[in-house]
This record gives C-alpha cells, sequence and structure tokens, in this order.
C-alpha cells in the first residue's frame, strides 16, 4: 500500500473578490512524482505556495508525513518544511551571488555549514545535474536559461530534500534543453527516491516526469490519475486541456476585435 508524503483537505485562497483554490483535496504519494496541471491563473503556484508556508490558506488541511504544516508555528511543521527543497520558475537566481553561493545558500544561511565545506558540496551538487566546476564561480548573468535551470535544481537538491517542488520547470526552453531539465528532473527524483511535485502546462513535460496526474480547475482538483491515463482521461475538460482545443467546457474569454 503507498504511503501518502503530502495530504492536502479542503484548502481555500482567496485575493479580495478572487477566490483561487476552492477546497482543494490531493493526495501525494512518497517517492512518486506527482504533476498538477491546469490553464494559466486556476491556482497551481499558489496550491503550492500554500504547502510550503509562502501563503497561508484560508481554510483547510495540509499534512506532512502526517504532521499539519498550516501555521507552521509547532517545531515538528517548521522540521518538516525544512524537509522541502524548490525549483522556481525563472531559477530565481541571486545575481549578486556566484553560482556557487546559490546552490550552498540554504547550507550557509540555514545550516550553519563553514564556506569551505559548503563550495565543495555545492560543486558536486553541480556535477549532479551536469555542470562543471568551472561554472562554480560564474554569476547568473554568465550562463545561459538551461544552465540557470539547472543550477536552480542543484539548489533545490543541495541539502537533500525529502521532498522537491518544480513550478514550471521548463517554461522559456527550447525543446532540447526543455528535455535535459526534464531528464535530470526524472532521474533525481528515481535515484533519490525524493517526492516531486510539480506544476506545468506542458504536456511534453507531464509526460516525462510525472507517474500521477492531477487537474486543478475552478479551484479544486477536477481530475486524478495516472499519466498513462491522460490521453483517455474519460473527462472532457482534461481531454480538452491536454489536446489544446480552444472548444470544450474550459471557456477561454477572448477579446472581440
Amino acid at each position: 500500500m503507498s504511503q501518502v508524503k503530502i495530504r492536502i483537505r479542503g484548502v481555500s485562497k482567496r485575493f479580495g473578490a478572487n477566490v483561487v483554490l476552492a477546497g482543494a483535496d490531493l493526495d501525494v504519494e512518497a517517492g512518486k512524482s506527482t504533476v498538477v496541471i491546469g490553464g494559466s491563473g486556476t491556482g497551481k503556484s499558489v496550491l503550492i505556495k500554500c504547502v510550503l508556508g509562502i501563503l497561508e490558506p484560508d481554510a483547510g488541511s495540509i499534512q506532512i508525513d502526517g504532521v499539519e504544516v498550516v501555521g507552521g508555528r509547532t517545531r515538528e511543521a517548521r522540521a518538516k518544511r525544512a524537509e522541502c527543497g524548490m525549483l522556481f520558475q525563472g531559477g530565481a537566481l541571486f545575481d549578486s551571488l556566484r553560482v556557487w553561493e546559490n546552490v550552498a545558500f540554504r547550507l550557509t544561511h540555514a545550516e550553519g555549514v563553514k564556506r569551505p565545506e559548503a563550495r565543495e558540496r555545492a560543486v558536486e551538487t553541480l556535477r549532479r545535474v551536469g555542470l562543471g566546476a568551472e561554472v562554480a564561480d560564474l554569476l547568473p548573468a554568465e550562463l545561459s536559461g538551461g544552465m540557470q535551470k539547472r543550477v536552480g535544481l542543484a539548489r533545490a537538491i543541495a541539502s537533500d530534500p525529502q521532498i522537491i517542488f518544480f513550478d514550471e520547470p521548463t517554461t522559456g526552453l527550447d525543446p532540447i534543453m526543455a528535455d535535459v531539465i526534464n531528464e535530470l528532473i526524472r532521474r533525481t527524483t528515481a535515484d533519490e527516491g525524493v517526492t516531486a511535485l510539480t506544476i506545468t502546462h506542458d504536456m511534453q513535460s507531464v509526460r516525462a516526469i510525472a507517474d500521477t496526474v492531477a487537474m486543478l480547475h475552478a479551484g479544486r482538483i477536477h481530475w486524478h490519475g495516472p499519466v498513462a491515463a491522460i490521453d483517455e482521461p474519460g473527462d472532457a475538460h482534461v481531454e480538452q486541456f491536454v489536446q489544446g482545443h480552444a472548444e470544450g467546457p474550459i471557456h477561454v474569454d477572448v477579446a472581440a476585435e
């Protein structure tokens, strides 16, 4: 029987009159790669930010290994969230820090690792994502977009997290580099046994990295199933999204000329 690593129940979040999440429920299995799909503005990033504690939900429960983390005030909740890593959309690297300092940021600032050891661990982590030691002392601006994504992934895994969140990991990349990033994500989750929760609208990426897929629509998880079922999901909303059709139950407002 599979173990649930993250259990989300009834999570709601609104910003003024805009209801983004309206009672979302989702189970993320331990050691598996779960991908949440959905259109732009459907609340995918908000859902991840609620799990991480960046945003506080208005209602609902979020448990990691059975520990309630909504509120985040207990020692256990803080410890569970400390087990998480994050690859942000666009990399979100610190421009003024060297590559190795970005990778080792948590090691030096949260875990108290001394700089020589932190640099050594950063270089080793860069190697795990296919980057040589020669990039360690470069600034992010000296890297290509694909290399910045790999540095972001290195930062996410540098502290050996049990859970990694990926926010649109292939956005802005050419197809070849997107495939490289997908392979790195798949290898990271498979080889190291971490639990992954990814949000994306890139169906090629979904097929490459997902074990299970959930679709967020109208503030709720509308459909949840194995990745092999997304081409015949038995649901018109999922079919429309996967096939990229303008016509269907998902209404898209288009301004008239």
